[in-house]
C-alpha cells in the first residue's frame, strides 16, 4: 500500500495567466519508498524530465507532483517552477484525476486501475482520495458522478464526440442505450462510440485504441493480423459518431517486454498520444515505424506534433497520454495557486 501523501511543499510555482488554448499538463512520480515502481524509478524520471522539458519548450506548463526525497532531482532538471511536493499514491495520472478537460468530470476510479484484486476496488478508492483532498484544497471545480470509469477509457475531441470502451456498460451493468443517455448529461457530450477493447480483461482503455486528433477526426490502430476486429471497430465507431473521419496509423505493436501481466504493454501505441488544445505530444518507440507514425499523424491534423521518446516506459503499459492529467482555464489557476500556497 502506497503511503498518504505530504500535506505541504517547498515547491514554488509561477502563477501565469493561461490563454484559452493553453493547457496545463500534471504528472506525478513514484513515492521514493514505492517498491512496485522501484526498478523503474530511474527510467520514469528520465522519461518525466524530457516530457517535461518538451512540454515547456513548446507552449504548454507542467508540473511534476514528487516527494521530498525526489523533490531535489527533479528540480534540479527542471527548476521550482514545475515541481511540487505533492505525491499520489500513482504515476498513472490519467485515471483517477478528472476527465474531459473542458467540461471536467471525476468519474469513480475502477478497480482494474490498481490490477483487480479482491481488495483492487478499495485501493482504487484510496488512491482517488488523494486526488479529492487536492481538488478540494485548491478548490476545483468539476462534476462527480458514482459511475465506475478511468480516465483512459474516455476519449473526447472537445467537440462532443467521444469514445468509450463497452467496459464501461459492464462495470455501471447498463445497457448501451442508457450509458449513451447519461453521459451526455453528465458530460455534455453529443454523440458517443462504444467500443470493444483489442485486449479483453484488464483496464480494456479506449486510448489504447483510438485518439481524436482534430475535430471530427479520429485515429485509430490498424490491425491488419485481426481484420474482423478492425471492420466491427469501424462499423461501431461510424454508428456512434457518424460525422467523424478515421484514420488509421501504423500499430507495431511490441508485447515482448511487459512489466506488469494485469496492465499489458502500450509499446508501438502511437493511439496513446496527448492531445491540447494546440499540441499533440507524440509517442516515440526508437523504432523504424515511428518516422512513418509521424509522417501519418501530421498529415490527418492542423495541431503541432511533438515527439516524445516513451520506450524506456511504455512497457508498463501507458506513457505520454496515461501519465498526464490535463486541466485548462480556471482550475489550471486554481491548482497553481494552490500549489503556490502550500509552498510558503
Amino acid at each position: 500500500m502506497k503511503s498518504l501523501a505530504l500535506k505541504t511543499s517547498m515547491a514554488l510555482i509561477s502563477i501565469l495567466p493561461f490563454t484559452a488554448k493553453a493547457e496545463l499538463i500534471v504528472l506525478a512520480s513514484p513515492q521514493s519508498d514505492d517498491a512496485y515502481y522501484a526498478e523503474m524509478i530511474d527510467d520514469i524520471f528520465e522519461f518525466h524530465v524530457d516530457y517535461a522539458k518538451k512540454i515547456i519548450k513548446n507552449g504548454d506548463k507542467v508540473v511534476i507532483l514528487t516527494d521530498k526525497e525526489l523533490y531535489p532531482d527533479y528540480v534540479k532538471e527542471l527548476g521550482e517552477d514545475h515541481v511540487a511536493i505533492a505525491p499520489m499514491q500513482d504515476i498513472w495520472m490519467r485515471d483517477f484525476t478528472s476527465a474531459n478537460p473542458a467540461q471536467p468530470v471525476l468519474f469513480r476510479y475502477t478497480a482494474a486501475g490498481q490490477g483487480g484484486s479482491k481488495k483492487g476496488q478499495s485501493i482504487s478508492d484510496e488512491v482517488q482520495a488523494e486526488f479529492k483532498y487536492y481538488g478540494k484544497k485548491a478548490g476545483l471545480q468539476y462534476r462527480t458522478t458514482p459511475l465506475l470509469n478511468d480516465g483512459g477509457n474516455w476519449v473526447e475531441d472537445g467537440y462532443g464526440n467521444v469514445v468509450v470502451s463497452t467496459k464501461f456498460l459492464a462495470d455501471n451493468r447498463l445497457t448501451e442505450s442508457e450509458a449513451r443517455q447519461k453521459l451526455k448529461t453528465l458530460t455534455g457530450a453529443k454523440n458517443i462510440a462504444f467500443i470493444e477493447a483489442d485486449e479483453q480483461g484488464g483496464l480494456e482503455h479506449a486510448d489504447g485504441v483510438v485518439s481524436f486528433v482534430d475535430q471530427n477526426t479520429l485515429v485509430i490502430n490498424s490491425y491488419p493480423e485481426d481484420p474482423d476486429y478492425a471492420k466491427q471497430l469501424k462499423a461501431d465507431l461510424k454508428r456512434g459518431l457518424p460525422n467523424v473521419k478515421i484514420r488509421e496509423i501504423i500499430t507495431p505493436y511490441d508485447g515482448s517486454q511487459i512489466y506488469d501481466a494485469k496492465f499489458g504493454s502500450a509499446c508501438g501505441l502511437y493511439t496513446n498520444m496527448l492531445v491540447t488544445p494546440e499540441r499533440i505530444y507524440f509517442p516515440q518507440f526508437g523504432i523504424k515505424e515511428d518516422a512513418v507514425a509521424l509522417q501519418q499523424i501530421r498529415s490527418a491534423t492542423k495541431r503541432t506534433v511533438v515527439p516524445v521518446q516513451s520506450a524506456s516506459v511504455c512497457h508498463m503499459g501507458g506513457g505520454v497520454r496515461c501519465m498526464s492529467w490535463q486541466i485548462r482555464g480556471k482550475n489550471a489557476e486554481l491548482f497553481l495557486d494552490y500549489l503556490d500556497k502550500i509552498s510558503e
